[in-house]
């Protein structure tokens, strides 16, 4: 849908996670020039825009979880008369845990134009350092603060084959991890990220046991949590059944144990399955 006449838009801006550099050319174009900046800290947009040097010529207002909802009609209304509103948090890209959904959902229902000035993001950086499959991954926001809703999820997870993104404080992390290690195991891999891209930079990789170990004497920082995704367990006998079949279609016994294994992740070795194939032919007198 075309957005209306008056060249009115809303602009959502990814912002610099520690380092002023990261910030991109469109960013600090659209600091400079937008009519409005709608700031999840107000004092922290004047923090950047002076660190980049750009005197900001729109309003400043804040638009954080507490006021968003009021803040909305008035803002759109500013779209839809023309203005151009940019969208900035504290780091990182808006909306992704930050404020911004329901400013961005009222101005698509109204018709006006939505763009967005693409930058950092830690759930993406610390995905890219985690040293974590990348190619299928799902983002899981804030961990949850209570212990018993946070073992709930953390059980929800417990099956999960992506590798999986989330948020969390460092005041609740050692509890976290404990819990973690509670309810998926002391082995499972993970990836604590502390404040990605500023100079105290650090990438603790292990097992969530000794991760949590780690925890246990406190973390400061901002802090991006990766969880490696569960390890698919295979059933022999269906593995056995899916080798069978294939012999019958004409197939080796070995050459169908290797596709079979191959298509099956978390599946035996390829001795095991051939083992086991050849003791239930010989039980079923082939």
């Amino acid at each position: 849908m075309t957005g209306p006449p008056t060249g009115g838009r809303l602009l959502l801006a990814a912002t610099p996670l520690g380092q002023p550099g990261d910030a991109s050319a469109r960013l600090i174009d659209a600091l400079s020039t937008a009519d409005v900046i709608a700031a999840e800290d107000t004092r922290r947009a004047r923090t950047l825009a002076q660190a980049l040097g750009v005197r900001p010529t729109g309003r400043i207002v804040s638009f954080f979880d507490q006021n968003e909802a009021s803040r909305v009609p008035q803002l759109v209304e500013e779209v839809a008369a023309g203005a151009s509103v940019l969208v900035v948090s504290d780091a990182g890209m808006p909306l992704i845990s930050d404020p911004g959904y329901r400013l961005v959902a009222a101005c698509a229902d109204a018709g006006l134009i939505v763009t967005c000035l693409p930058g950092p993001s830690a759930v993406t950086t610390a995905l890219a350092v985690s040293g974590l499959p990348s190619d299928r991954f799902c983002f899981e926001g804030f961990a949850p603060r209570k212990r018993g809703a946070r073992l709930s999820w953390l059980a929800t997870l417990a099956g999960e084959q992506r590798t999986t993104v989330f948020f969390e404080s460092p005041r609740r992390l050692a509890e976290c991890l404990g819990d973690a290690v509670t309810a998926l195991g002391p082995d499972r891999r993970a990836v604590v990220c502390r404040e990605l891209t500023k100079t105290h930079e650090e990438v603790r990789r292990g097992s969530l046991a000794e991760l949590a170990e780690w925890a246990a004497d406190g973390v400061l920082g901002e802090l991006t949590v990766v969880l490696a995704g569960a390890v698919p367990t295979a059933d022999v006998d269906t593995l056995v059944a899916a080798v069978n079949e294939l012999v019958e279609a004409g197939a080796r016994v070995k050459d169908a144990c290797a596709e079979v294994i191959a298509a099956n992740p978390g599946a035996p070795s390829r001795r095991e399955l051939y083992d086991s194939v050849l003791r239930s032919r010989e039980r079923e007198g082939r």
